[in-house]
């Protein structure tokens, strides 16, 4: 897919979405900011293309200021989590707000989900290609690891499981789309995500 072409259908995407969902944004940012009086949203630095640090939108689904208190790999039992937090976490819908970041140009609908400094400085040669696409809301790594806070649950020390057992392969399926991707594969994965989300439940 051509920048130009990409870019027409993120602001197709991102447009229609947030309309569509404007009222589910409303109703959930009223119950967030109610439920402890804290932020909306959380703003996660992170990544971004070439290497340039970007935030990424989310609703706030943990205790204000949760960072403080544990691991930045969040398992599905972490207490830090909130009511809404939960609810919001299982269907995915703490990402749309993510729809502003692709609106704005820092992210895509389809890309490599943007990392953590402290990861992707962790980046070898030939993985650092994949900071030479834009990070996306979904990729190949994103169908493949879904559930990736119950996969977290129980672990000792949920960062280190993330870097030996989760972060090898997504990292495979982040190159992958970075060395190979095209308005057809886009589109797949897009299809394929819907599906993940909806489908299986």
């Amino acid at each position: 897919m051509g920048k130009t072409s990409k870019r027409i259908f993120d602001l197709i995407i991102s447009i229609s979405g947030l309309l569509l969902i404007s009222p589910f944004i409303i109703i959930t940012a009223v119950i967030i900011k109610f439920q402890d009086h804290g932020p909306i949203f959380y703003k996660a630095p992170r990544t971004g293309l070439k290497g340039a640090p970007i935030l990424m939108y989310k609703f706030r689904t943990m205790i204000p200021d949760a960072d403080k208190y544990g691991p930045s790999s969040s398992p599905k039992s972490d207490m830090r989590v909130t009511p809404i937090g939960r609810y919001l976490r299982r269907y995915k819908f703490d990402e749309l707000p993510q729809l502003f970041n692709v609106l704005t140009g820092s992210m895509s609908i389809i890309g490599p989900r943007p990392e953590e400094k402290k990861f992707t400085d962790m980046f070898s040669e030939k993985e650092k290609k994949i900071l030479s696409v834009k990070p996306g809301i979904t990729d190949w790594a994103s169908i493949w690891n879904s559930n990736e806070s119950e996969l977290l649950d129980g672990a000792d020390d949920p960062d280190g499981y993330y870097l030996k057992y989760i972060r090898p392969e997504k990292l495979r399926l982040q190159l992958l789309y970075a060395e190979n991707h095209n308005f057809f594969i886009d589109l797949k994965i897009f299809f394929l995500t819907l599906r993940k989300i909806f489908i299986k439940r």
